[in-house]
C-alpha cells in the first residue's frame, strides 16, 4: 500500500489516483464498469487502513500527551 506522500505526488503529476484511469480516458474510450467497482473497492481498502494507522498513531499521540501532563 502506498504511503499518503507517494499518493499526493501521483495526484499531483497525473491528476488521478494510481491505478485508477483519469476522468478524461474514461469520458473518451468508457470503462467496464466491474473493474472500475475492483479498483474503487481497492482505493476504499487502502482509504480505510490509512484511517486505521492515522487514529492509531492519534491514539498513541495522545497517551504521550496525558503522560507529560501528570
Amino acid at each position: 500500500m502506498p504511503d499518503l506522500a507517494e499518493v499526493e505526488r501521483h495526484i499531483k503529476q497525473f491528476g488521478h489516483l494510481q491505478n485508477v484511469p483519469s476522468a478524461k480516458h474514461i469520458t473518451e474510450n468508457g470503462y467496464d464498469l466491474s473493474d472500475m467497482d475492483a479498483i474503487l473497492l481497492e482505493k476504499i481498502e487502502q482509504l480505510t487502513l490509512h484511517l486505521i494507522a492515522q487514529d492509531k498513531k492519534i491514539t498513541e499521540l495522545q497517551r504521550e500527551l496525558y503522560k507529560t501532563k501528570e
